[in-house]
């Protein structure tokens, strides 16, 4: 069965977000590639600045969950555009997993949606957009097992 991870587009600043993701998940950078490193292609010319920017890099959470980044590049299509379609859940094994992640990943927060706390559904649940624009929800279900 095939896994799922989630693939983060940034404006400029993704080697900044996955430097402060090694430290919230406490793991180490699996590599980056910058746009750079591609061969130089005549149909589409780079700045020196998009040639610093990140094509691709990636963390693992844990053995199963990984997440992964690049920059976007617009003279290449690729516009970044933030929204709320898309949230990565964590779900907790413990609440102090929970606490943990949320003191960690709310720091400098673009927006909280919901501090978290205890919820019908969830002993604890948080919603929030981070520094970096990413939509995150922290979920530990606790005693509050859906039926």
């Amino acid at each position: 069965m095939a896994r799922i991870h989630a693939y983060l587009n940034f404006n400029g600043n993704c080697e900044e977000a996955f430097t402060f993701y090694e430290k919230v998940f406490n793991t180490k950078n699996m590599g980056m590639h910058r746009f750079g490193d591609m061969p130089a292609d005549d149909n589409f010319p780079m700045s020196e600045e998009d040639k610093k920017k990140i094509m691709n890099t990636a963390i693992m959470i844990n053995e199963d969950t990984m997440i992964l980044g690049s920059d976007c590049i617009e003279n290449f299509g690729h516009k970044l555009v933030n929204g709320n379609s898309t949230y990565i859940m964590l779900d907790t094994q413990t609440a102090q997993e929970a606490k943990d992640l949320y003191a960690a990943l709310s720091v400098n927060a673009q927006a909280i949606e919901m501090e978290l706390g205890e919820q019908f559904w969830a002993e604890l649940y948080a919603s929030f957009q981070d520094q970096f624009g990413i939509c995150w929800m922290i979920h530990f279900e606790g005693n509050k097992k859906m039926s």
